[in-house]
């Protein structure tokens, strides 16, 4: 099975895969204008039917008090509309706090500011799918 994760900002989508089902890894950070959802959509949605893949895993950025705001509204919708293009499974996973760990990990591993906002977005959609991946089991099933 072919994983990818998604972690989706308002001028980013931060783009993570997994052949294995194992381990997870970064593959880009798809750049578009602010809030043109539609754009990120199309863009992904191509890159999942070409690549074949069976489960994406798109980051749910809810409150710490468990609420879903406006940017977790905001992913439920490109959910949505990325069912009426793909085939693949697409789970909505709890991903709080991971793009600060991403940056955490990031200035720790001494990149510079600019590289940082460069990386984290794909650093967070390898966390949000290894995370994913990890409650799975499937990394202690072989």
């Amino acid at each position: 099975m072919t994983y990818i994760g998604l972690d989706l900002g308002e001028i980013s989508l931060g783009i993570s895969r997994s052949d294995s089902g194992i381990i997870a890894y970064g593959v880009s950070t798809y750049r578009f204008k602010k809030d043109n959802y539609e754009d990120a959509v199309n863009y992904i949605s191509h890159y999942i039917n070409s690549e074949k893949v069976d489960v994406v895993v798109l980051g749910l950025p809810k409150h710490m008090n468990n609420d879903i705001g406006i940017r977790a509204n905001i992913s439920i919708n490109f959910k949505e509309s990325l069912e009426k293009l793909v085939h693949a499974t697409i789970v909505l996973w709890d991903e709080r706090l991971s793009t600060k760990q991403a940056t955490y990990t990031l200035k720790e591993a001494g990149l510079s500011t600019k590289k940082r906002q460069e990386k984290k977005d794909m650093l967070a959609a390898v966390l949000i799918l290894q995370n994913y991946l990890d409650s799975k089991g499937e990394s202690y099933a072989r």
